[in-house]
């Protein structure tokens, strides 16, 4: 025998009706025996699960760990730094003006639409800058002066003449104490540069920049990450290529500080393994996109329709509330 169906409500019927008393049937409910079960079982598989899942407690990679395991290969990023060749000095915004790195979504830029929010001139910013927080000395202050007085063109040819000496080393090799006269003040500049680095100075020089947060670890980060794009051997690379870290990779990383991830990055790590966009120079504006679209698609998912309709074609709540449905039925 078939139930006729009830007639439509109101919302004021309705509201009315949902405001008087309950006068169906009851049964006893002991919230804090359920509460009491519920903290205790995900507790324990808490527990459990973070034994068999949890990130690795890793040391902080230091550049004074990368000087000291690959002097020369420190030295020859350095020198990237220093003549702007680096990622970082060629990247283009937020960081500067070139082009190197500038992605676009279609005929549009989303990084030079927003500009140069975050400045960074690699030469100083990685090199003389730091260099000048070093006790003074008349032959530092001397290349330090050199440099800063000279023109591009001095300064391209004295780092030229030093990449002829440190770039053809094997990276773990040490550092050639004499240098031609051609090349200037940049031997003095980068092996002050590496003694600073070996001693731990560097670090906090970079960490400790002038800025109103005191433990920003940036700039370290992006003079490492620098030799992860120019030497397939770095010190870097391979401890990321350990880690399961690197772009063809799938590892996520969840650590102390905002680098390298946090878990709920794997669905932005995802698309990275899917042709054409791995493989493609927008690849990252292209990820975030989609990610920004699925995202939008969940939140306004009671607002679109079709979608909206899915829980009643798909009517799983009817199985998790079968007891209830067996009795209005």
């Amino acid at each position: 025998m078939s139930r006729r169906a009830a007639p439509a409500l109101s919302k004021l019927e309705r509201s009315r009706l949902e405001a008087q008393p309950w006068r169906g049937p009851q049964r006893h409910y002991d919230i804090i025996k359920e509460a009491t079960i519920a903290v205790v079982v995900m507790a324990l598989l808490a527990i459990l699960l973070s034994f068999l899942f949890s990130s690795p407690d890793k040391r902080p990679v230091t550049l004074r760990q990368w000087a000291d395991a690959q002097p020369a290969g420190f030295v020859q990023v350095a020198l990237t730094e220093l003549n702007g060749t680096s990622t970082t000095a060629t990247y283009g915004p937020p960081f500067n003006h070139a082009s190197g790195s500038v992605q676009y979504l279609g005929p549009i830029s989303i990084q030079r639409f927003f500009g140069v929010s975050w400045p960074i001139d690699a030469p100083r910013a990685f090199v003389i800058d730091p260099l000048k927080t070093l006790p003074s000395s008349p032959a530092l202050d001397g290349a330090i002066h050199s440099w800063e007085t000279s023109t591009d063109s001095q300064r391209a040819a004295w780092t030229r003449a030093y990449g002829k000496v440190v770039n053809g080393l094997g990276l773990s090799a040490a550092v050639p104490s004499r240098s031609p006269a051609a090349a200037g003040p940049v031997p003095v500049l980068l092996q002050s540069l590496l003694g600073m680095a070996r001693s731990g100075g560097l670090d906090n020089a970079l960490v400790s920049h002038g800025t109103f947060y005191s433990s920003d670890y940036s700039r370290p980060l992006m003079f490492l990450g620098d030799s992860a794009t120019s030497q397939d051997g770095s010190y870097w690379n391979r401890i990321v290529t350990a880690e399961h870290l690197q772009g063809s990779q799938w590892g996520v990383m969840n650590e102390t500080g905002s680098w390298p991830g946090q878990p709920w990055l794997w669905l932005y790590s995802m698309w990275y393994q899917v042709s054409p966009i791995g493989t493609s120079s927008n690849a990252d504006i292209l990820v975030v996109a989609i990610v920004t679209v699925l995202s939008l698609g969940l939140l306004l998912l009671p607002f679109i329709p079709g979608l909206r309709s899915i829980p009643r074609w798909v009517p799983v709540h009817r199985v998790i509330w079968r007891n209830y449905y067996r009795r209005s039925e």
